[in-house]
């Protein structure tokens, strides 16, 4: 069994959480991250566990016109460049149940409301996967960041946590 993490990343914060849970289930399974653009929309097989991140845009997952946005923010380009993660849930196919979690990253203020991760969450319970993880939110100190401090080592954590979840299983 192995873990597949896809994640859309606008600034490159996205990115590095996934790396981070991906290094942390990596002590258990295998894991491999993949950009969303590149992602596969049939699950492989050997792949026992599916998280799935993205930035919180306007309230939850991006849109065509929130990554419009972000790139008119970013003019030396994106890190994720065509359809995000919504998109992709939309088109994922789904053979069989196994464990999933979601996850994103936001700004850390009480007036700002939504979350990206409960969206792909109630996406991947509609995909009749077994959630093993509430959604998750790791914190930018602005719209292009950078990842809050302890940010990097929380993901790595909370990947440890999932792999401890899935073996249990």
């Amino acid at each position: 069994m192995r873990a597949l993490v896809v994640c859309e990343s606008m600034f490159g914060n996205t990115m590095k959480i996934a790396e981070e849970v991906a290094r942390g289930l990596g002590d258990s399974m295998p894991a491999e991250v993949v950009e969303v653009g590149t992602a596969p929309t049939v699950i492989p097989d050997e792949v026992g566990l599916l998280v799935v991140g993205g930035p919180t845009h306007a309230f939850g997952m991006s849109r065509a016109s929130t990554r419009k946005s972000a790139l008119e923010q970013a003019p030396e380009g994106l890190v994720s460049k065509g359809g995000g993660v919504r998109e992709w849930l939309t088109a994922l196919q789904v053979n069989k149940p196994i464990a999933a979690a979601a996850f994103d990253t936001r700004l850390r203020a009480a007036y700002l409301p939504g979350s990206a991760a409960k969206g792909v969450h109630k996406a991947l319970r509609r995909h009749r996967m077994i959630l093993i993880a509430a959604p998750a939110s790791f914190y930018v100190t602005g719209t292009k960041g950078p990842l809050e401090e302890i940010e990097a080592a929380r993901a790595f954590e909370w990947g440890r946590a999932l792999a401890e979840t899935t073996s249990a299983l």
